[in-house]
């Protein structure tokens, strides 16, 4: 069993907290996401997790044993850096089996795990050269192999795919899912890019200012955002945030037009003492073309397979997926509708999300 544990972690510098009483489970064999913006703290919590960093305080354990002070090559882990790190003056071989000389493990055993590391990895043909004679995809792929070849309780990764091209990073997502589900080991990846995090996660921790903001399913964090920093992060384009005002008669004002309150957010509106609300809709959940909201399109941006509308409606912007042969045009009035089942309403003052009944 390799689950970590991690109980109100916090670790500072100088006067910066970069990680705020942070706890989290990871459950054996999953792959959890540490998704947020630079400086969040997702990677101070990844190099702590591997004895890289000393905590303030707060208490590690990993497989059931507190490894909270134990050193890196103590802890049963394997770490994937976003710069590769690998030797430019060994070949590929030498790269993988590396791990495995310094721990003193036979020949035979070393090289049956490196053929198999580099057959996983497909890199076969390449064990013969060196990392310059490689290409960005190749390099991480050593690298990756380099770590799974010491059979870790657990894998840690850390922006491994922000180094390579757009076409690259999308193969490389399929690799690394396709060999989490062969090697099985407990990964935690850390990423500021919400495609990689919603593509490879059984789960996503959001983080924020050194703590976690929500922990779900992507599908969940995308369909129930607990704030409108989630909402606004995950998603491209995020989600649209309209302010509008409970109207006293089961409606929600958005200037002249009512809305109706979708029903699993009645109960909790009935003791609303506050009558501003936060609007929340993803793009591609509008109807445009009926409804009762008007409004301008400002933009239009077309994307291949869809085009992207901003429009103007009662002084506030919103961004609206259509088909790619949609007519409207820089100056055309639209209707457009929200469908009740997907509004989100949101505290203006707190930004979370009021609480709902039911879907």
């Amino acid at each position: 069993m390799a689950e970590i544990v991690l109980r109100n972690l916090r670790k500072t510098f100088g006067k910066v907290v970069a990680i705020r009483d942070l706890s989290l489970d990871v459950a054996d064999g999953e792959f959890l996401v540490l998704l947020g913006p630079s400086g969040c703290g997702k990677t101070t919590t990844l190099r702590a997790i591997a004895g890289l960093e000393v905590l303030d305080r707060g208490t590690i354990r990993i497989g059931g044993r507190d490894v909270t002070r134990l050193p890196p090559g103590k802890r049963g882990i394997a770490m994937v850096f976003q710069s590769y790190a690998v030797f430019p003056h060994m070949r590929v071989y030498d790269n993988i089996v590396f791990g495995l000389r310094m721990r003193g493990i036979p020949l035979a055993e070393q090289r049956r795990r490196a053929l198999a590391a580099a057959e996983l990895l497909q890199i076969t043909d390449v064990l013969d050269r060196y990392p310059a004679q490689l290409s960005g995809g190749q390099r991480q792929r050593v690298a990756v192999a380099r770590a799974i070849v010491m059979e870790p309780d657990v894998l840690l990764m850390d922006e491994p795919l922000s180094n390579l091209d757009a076409l690259l990073r999308l193969h490389m997502r399929a690799e690394l899912k396709r060999l989490h589900r062969e090697v099985g080991s407990t990964t935690v990846y850390v990423t500021h890019d919400q495609v990689e995090a919603m593509s490879l996660g059984d789960r996503i921790a959001v983080m924020r200012d050194g703590e976690i903001v929500q922990c779900d399913t992507p599908q969940r964090i995308y369909d129930d955002p607990a704030n409108v920093f989630v909402g606004s992060f995950i998603g491209s384009p995020p989600m649209n945030f309209l302010r509008g005002v409970l109207d006293g008669a089961g409606g929600i004002r958005l200037g002249d037009t009512v809305l109706p309150v979708p029903v699993a957010y009645q109960p909790a509106l009935g003791a609303q003492r506050d009558p501003e609300v936060l609007v929340g809709i993803r793009p591609e959940h509008i109807v445009v073309g009926a409804g009762p909201l008007v409004a301008e399109v400002v933009v239009s941006e077309p994307l291949g397979p869809s085009k992207l509308l901003t429009l103007r409606t009662h002084g506030q912007l919103l961004k609206v997926t259509v088909r790619a042969d949609h007519p409207a045009a820089p100056g055309d009035v639209v209707h457009m509708d929200f469908p009740p089942a997907h509004v989100r309403l949101m505290d203006p003052k707190t930004e979370r999300a009021l609480p709902r009944t039911g879907p």
